[in-house]
């Protein structure tokens, strides 16, 4: 059984290269409440947290992961403190700033859910630098959660599909499950296969509601600035150990 003491060589050498998940979401949660238990403010916490995005974005593509989703920011985070707001925002731009090139030297492509006309212009002009600076890339796709909620996602569908069927583009006869996920931030990809929540907490929190119908779930007490790349393996580990029925026998 797969134990996180083991080295990362030993821990990759159980995953199994043939059946990864294509799709990982993750719901980066626990910021707050590492900093608390160390007497820190809550920034340090999310700088902390950072880091690990930095360090799970390159173990992802190493591995092979086709698209990864992390959820940064929700639309319900603006009802935190303002000063947390703005300095979860400025810790955005500093990892754009710093990892931007890397992002396009690695051929990750880094899309957004969310509706970013609400950020700060100095951070959505970053968002957007990097949006372009990455478009041609052809490797592992990177959804960021920014001003993210599910709900609105599918809002945003429907808004989008509305205009469509006035347009004449397609008709209302023909729509399915399939063909209304092009309405959504995720266009063209596969839903998650995997979702994975540290910290402890038992729910969606408003998250890719519509994508993760059949998703595996994978939860952890670790607070996610305590979530490593060897974290990360295990919960494609256990993954590989299920066994996915869709509904059927």
């Amino acid at each position: 059984m797969a134990d996180i003491s083991q080295p990362i060589e030993k821990l990759k050498s159980q995953i199994d290269m043939e059946n990864l998940p294509k799709h990982i979401a993750i719901i980066m949660d626990g910021n707050g409440r590492w900093a608390k238990k160390r007497f820190l403010p809550r920034n340090f916490g999310h700088q902390e947290g950072m880091e690990r995005v930095i360090e799970i974005v390159s173990a992802a593509s190493t591995l092979g992961i086709k698209y990864l989703s992390l959820y940064a920011f929700s639309t319900e985070n603006w009802k935190r403190p303002m000063e947390e707001v703005q300095g979860l925002m400025k810790i955005l731009v500093q990892y754009i700033m710093r990892e931007l090139d890397k992002l396009h030297e690695n051929n990750v492509k880094v899309q957004i859910m969310g509706d970013i006309s609400k950020l700060p212009e100095f951070a959505r002009k970053e968002v957007m630098k990097t949006i372009e600076k990455t478009s041609q890339n052809t490797g592992m796709i990177l959804n960021i959660g920014l001003n993210y909620g599910g709900r609105d996602e599918i809002i945003f569908g429907i808004k989008n599909l509305l205009n469509d069927i006035e347009m004449g583009k397609i008709n209302i006869e023909d729509l399915n499950s399939k063909n209304f996920s092009d309405y959504l931030y995720t266009k063209g990809q596969p839903d998650p296969d995997l979702l994975i929540r540290p910290s402890g907490e038992l729910r969606l929190s408003n998250f890719m509601l519509y994508q993760i119908a059949y998703t595996e779930f994978w939860l952890s007490d670790v607070l996610w600035p305590d979530f490593t790349e060897k974290h990360l393996m295990l919960s494609i580990i256990d993954y590989q150990k299920r066994n996915r029925r869709f509904g059927g026998i």
